[in-house]
């Protein structure tokens, strides 16, 4: 059980303008695939509580076509916002969306697709972000993303495998 508990985000840039997350979970693919659509979970691990960040506002409408927005941020201060819409959605095991950073949307849709590979009750999350351009990729690592969400990982993980 320690051994699940200990699973590690890792990041490779794969390309220019791809960046690539994995993790593993100790949980099936549709308890994974579930918190990671479904906005009374998302709302529980999406933003880096340790950093002092909330999930404000989470809509989403899990269908082709359909859109989604996350607003975050600390209390007190601005809020920011991600959103996108839904390219494919198989449930549990693949999810295609684009994604932009709202306050600089000029900087184009990143495609997010994610992989959800269950094998022995353990469901690896495979997430390639490709991004409109190698500008936009290095601005995204540069504001640190990869802590932030290490750090939310962390707690989709203490989530899904019912540690809270």
């Amino acid at each position: 059980m320690d051994m699940k508990r200990k699973n590690e985000t890792k990041f490779e840039r794969t390309s220019p303008r791809v960046l690539v997350m994995v993790r593993t979970f100790g949980a099936r693919a549709s308890v994974v695939f579930d918190a990671w659509t479904k906005p009374e979970l998302l709302k529980r691990w999406w933003a880096p509580c340790k950093m002092g960040v909330k999930l404000f506002e989470c809509d989403v409408d899990l269908r082709v076509g359909g859109a989604w927005r996350y607003v975050f941020g600390r209390e007190g201060e601005p809020t920011v916002a991600f959103s996108g819409v839904y390219k494919e959605v198989v449930r549990p095991t693949r999810l295609v969306h684009t994604q932009v950073f709202e306050p600089m949307r000029q900087a184009g849709d990143a495609i997010v697709t994610a992989t959800f590979d269950e094998k022995d009750g353990q469901t690896t999350l495979t997430l390639q972000q490709l991004y409109p351009s190698k500008e936009a990729l290095d601005g995204a690592i540069a504001s640190g993303m990869e802590h932030g969400a290490r750090e939310t990982m962390e707690q989709l993980e203490e989530l899904v495998s019912g540690g809270s």
